[in-house]
C-alpha cells in the first residue's frame, strides 16, 4: 500500500489546537509522510488518502474521493456523523489512556466537589463564616453513571474504589465489576431513582439527544444525604435541555451542577450558567488529551493499516458513535 498524504482539517480557535501545531506534531511523528493543512488551494485532492479532523464543516472531506480513513481527533463523532456527505470510509475515534485518565480525573474532581460540599464552604470562605456542616461518608452517596464504554467504566470503577455506591446505565447492556449496571429504557427509571450524584458521559445520536431534562432530574434521589440530586455533564452538549437545568436548578429539582459542555460553544456571554450560584462551569476541558498522545496515535494507526493490520476504534455509523 502506498504512503499517502496526511490532511489536517482542526476547525478550532483554541491553543491547544492550533492547526499549525498539529501539522508540526505530525509531521514529527509520520515518517516523512507529506502532511498538509486544509483549505489547501494547491493540494491535488487524489493524493489525500488520510484525513485528521476535529468539527469539519458539512462538505469538507466530500472532495476527497481517494480518503482510506479519517481520524476524529476528539472523543465525540457527533459533528462527523452529522454531515451526510462524508466519504463512505472508516471513521476512527481516538481511544489513548491519556484521555480517559483526564476525563476520569474531572468527574472524581467534581464528584468530590458536590460530595464534600466545596460550593457551600467557598461560600463561608467568601462570607468569613465558620460553620461547618455534617460531612456523609462516600458510602452514603450512590452515583449513577450514564455511558459505560471506555470513559464511563473507568471513571465509574474509580469511583467505587473511592468507597461511593456506584451504578450504571448503558443503552444496551453492559457489565464493570462492582457496579450495578442497568441498561435501555426499561431499566433507566430504576437506575434514576437511586442515582444522588448522575454523571453523564453518553455518546451524542439522534437517540439521546436531549435526554438531560425535566423527566429524568424529577426521577432522581431526593431522600439521599446531599438534600436534593447533582447533574455532573462532560459527555457532550446536544445531550442537555439548558432552559430545563436551569429551571430546575431554580426551583430545587436539582441541587447543583457541573457542566463542562454547552449547546452553543463558546458559551454565549449572557448565558445564566457563568453566574449561577449552583452551577460550577468548565471550557470544554475535562478530557483536553494531550496531543501529542494523539497525533502518535493516528501515525500508528496509519502505518498499522497500511501493514495490512485493522483499524481499531472505528465508528459504527449505524449507531452513531
Amino acid at each position: 500500500m502506498t504512503k499517502g498524504t496526511l490532511a489536517v482539517l482542526i476547525n478550532s480557535t483554541q491553543q491547544n489546537w492550533l492547526p499549525a501545531r498539529w501539522k508540526t506534531r505530525f509531521e514529527a511523528v509520520c515518517g516523512g509522510r507529506r502532511v498538509v493543512l486544509l483549505p489547501d488551494a494547491g493540494l491535488d485532492p487524489a493524493e489525500v488518502h488520510y484525513a485528521a479532523v476535529w468539527k469539519p464543516a458539512p462538505g469538507e472531506l466530500a472532495a476527497f474521493s481517494n480518503l482510506r480513513a479519517i481520524f476524529n481527533l476528539g472523543a465525540g463523532v457527533d459533528a462527523l456523523m452529522a454531515d451526510r456527505s462524508l466519504p463512505d470510509v472508516p471513521v476512527v475515534r481516538v481511544a489513548v489512556p491519556d484521555l480517559t485518565g483526564r476525563m476520569t480525573e474531572y468527574v472524581v474532581l467534581h464528584v468530590l466537589m458536590h460530595h464534600r460540599q466545596e460550593l457551600y464552604l467557598r461560600q463561608s470562605q467568601r462570607e468569613k463564616r465558620w460553620e461547618p456542616k455534617y460531612q456523609w461518608p462516600a458510602s452514603a452517596v450512590t452515583v449513577g453513571v450514564m455511558g459505560l464504554g471506555t470513559l464511563g467504566a473507568d471513571a465509574a470503577a474509580v469511583l467505587r474504589r473511592l468507597g461511593f455506591r456506584v451504578t450504571g446505565w448503558s443503552r444496551s447492556p453492559r457489565s464493570v465489576e462492582g457496579v450495578e449496571c442497568f441498561h435501555g429504557a426499561a431499566q433507566i427509571d430504576a437506575f434514576l431513582r437511586a442515582t444522588d450524584i448522575l454523571v453523564c458521559l453518553l455518546p451524542l445520536t439522534q437517540e439521546t439527544h436531549g435526554i438531560l431534562n425535566r423527566d429524568v432530574f424529577a426521577k432522581l434521589n431526593r431522600k439521599g444525604p446531599l438534600g436534593a440530586p447533582v447533574l455532573i455533564n462532560a459527555g457532550r452538549g446536544g445531550l442537555q435541555n439548558e432552559a430545563d437545568i436551569l429551571a430546575c436548578l431554580d426551583d430545587g429539582t436539582l441541587g447543583a451542577a457541573s457542566l463542562d459542555v454547552f449547546v452553543q460553544e463558546p458559551l454565549p456571554q449572557d448565558c445564566r450558567f457563568w453566574t449561577h450560584p449552583k452551577v460550577v462551569l468548565t471550557p470544554h476541558n475535562a478530557a483536553d488529551t494531550d496531543a501529542e498522545a494523539i497525533s502518535a496515535y493516528v501515525a500508528e494507526q496509519i502505518a498499522r493499516f497500511e501493514a495490512g493490520a485493522a483499524l481499531e476504534n472505528v465508528v459504527d455509523r449505524a449507531r452513531g458513535y
